[in-house]
């Protein structure tokens, strides 16, 4: 197979989104559009990936998560302008994909057929098309009398007759790199927008005895571009259930999956069941056998198998077999939740490991801290992690007991098998297999009530 370049276009504004951001760094389940386009590009193979920016060319470069090249165009004077800003990037031979940052629902598949297209048939271009019930915007594809490619048209040039054309123009070409080159160097902008064109690269190049293919694609949403919140939103609607059937057909259950927003980079073991309204985000891995949800939030982390997470938020930690989180919970990041452990509600852990076996049943704060194995905590315990200016840890160690309502002040340690009593502020280390008691002893005050009611 010949080299394969990729040239993604983004430089647009995107006005009719009616945001300050460019549009191609809008997102779809956390991802922006032209990553999906990045992703799709290097799920074919294709790891040469120029981005032509423009409009907040900063802006969406910094947002950009992958290695790519840059070129910028500073004039936005159309589509045939834009890759001639990428022209040093192409190569004499080889293959070159134009694509559009902001046609997120573009699958490798599809990339991988126009390659093999293109390649199989020894042609100098390969334009992707679909058929739609409604054309309105898009340039058409005409062809004559036997079916073969005869130009494409924008919507805004075309005449009454070729307006009623419903196969589109999806504007994603395979070129040969050396054809294209060359086309490049004879585009104008006689039109009425006054642009240049890149479908007219393919005029120019059947007239250089050039060969234009055409390559229909089933799934017309593949080509639907992003020009408004509202297409926005229904993009993000298909990529949520094609992510989602995928992880079906895995073996991963769902009860409502129009529910279920789930990131394409998620992996999510067989016999797992998402409950609805739960949000997994990002490179989170999730093992076999989980029950997630209903309404949680998981992002960045890596579940073992048999976890069960209700109604709680869980950022960018690691959580172990056969535990179990909320209702009401609150995993805060950089915190390490070992195996058959019990967080339950109105639970806060943040930076902290939770050692195997261990209970914090409810009403508990843990920050910076090492807890060992089989600790158990009361209710309303608070470790005191920070004074004002600084951050400390505590250190629990195996199968010590935290008394409810107990403060522990850090830094401090509480030993293997030690206690603390309830209602205590723990401020000194309590020695192994001690009772620690920090409290005043009680007084009673008699008829105290009948003398101040």
């Amino acid at each position: 197979m010949s080299k394969i370049k990729a040239i993604i276009l983004a430089a647009g504004g995107g006005t009719r989104m009616k945001s300050g951001k460019p549009k191609v760094i809008h997102e779809i389940l956390k991802k922006t559009l032209v990553d999906y386009v990045i992703e799709s590009a290097k799920e074919a193979s294709i790891e040469d990936i120029c981005v032509v920016v423009g409009h907040q060319s900063e802006v969406v470069e910094a947002a950009i998560s992958h290695d790519v090249v840059y070129a910028k165009q500073t004039e936005l004077l159309g589509t045939g302008h834009a890759v001639m800003m990428a022209e040093d990037f192409l190569d004499a031979e080889g293959k070159t994909l134009v694509l559009f940052g902001d046609t997120p629902l573009i699958t490798s598949d599809t990339l991988k057929a126009m390659i093999q297209h293109c390649e199989t048939t020894s042609s100098d271009v390969v334009v992707l098309s679909t058929m739609v019930e409604n054309p309105t915007g898009y340039g058409r594809i005409l062809r004559d009398d036997n079916g073969r490619f005869l130009k494409s048209v924008e919507h805004k040039d075309a005449t009454e007759q070729e307006k009623m054309v419903c196969e589109i123009n999806s504007g994603m070409y395979c070129f040969d790199s050396k054809a294209l080159k060359d086309a490049l160097g004879k585009l104008t902008n006689d039109n009425v927008q006054g642009e240049y064109y890149l479908p007219d690269a393919m005029k120019i190049i059947m007239d250089m005895g050039g060969k234009v293919e055409v390559l229909v694609t089933e799934e017309s949403d593949e080509i639907l571009g992003i020009n408004t919140k509202v297409q926005l939103a229904e993009a993000g609607l298909i990529m949520q259930r094609r992510i989602n059937k995928n992880l079906m057909l895995e073996g991963v259950g769902m009860i409502n999956p129009d529910q279920c927003y789930i990131s394409k980079d998620a992996i999510i073991g067989a016999d797992t069941e998402i409950y609805p309204n739960t949000f997994i985000e990002g490179h989170t891995k999730i093992g076999e056998g989980c029950i997630i949800g209903p309404n949680t939030k998981i992002v960045e982390c890596e579940l073992g198998d048999r976890v069960h997470i209700e109604q709680s938020t869980a950022l960018k930690s690691k959580i172990s077999h056969d535990t179990t989180i909320g209702p009401y919970a609150y995993i805060r990041p950089n915190s390490n939740i070992g195996q058959n452990i019990k967080i339950g509600d109105f639970v806060e852990i943040k930076n902290a490991t939770i050692g195997d076996g261990t209970k914090v049943s409810h009403l508990t704060y843990i920050g910076d801290a090492d807890v060992g194995k089989n600790v158990n905590f009361g209710c309303g315990t608070v470790v005191v992690n920070y004074d004002g200016q600084k951050k400390y840890r505590t250190t629990i160690e195996d199968e010590a007991f935290i008394g409810c309502n107990t403060n522990l002040v850090s830094p401090v340690t509480v030993h293997h098998r030690a206690y603390t009593a309830a209602g205590s502020t723990i401020t000194h280390d309590v020695p192994e297999s001690a009772l620690g008691i920090a409290r005043t002893r009680q007084t009673n005050i008699e008829d105290w009530a009948k003398r101040n009611r």
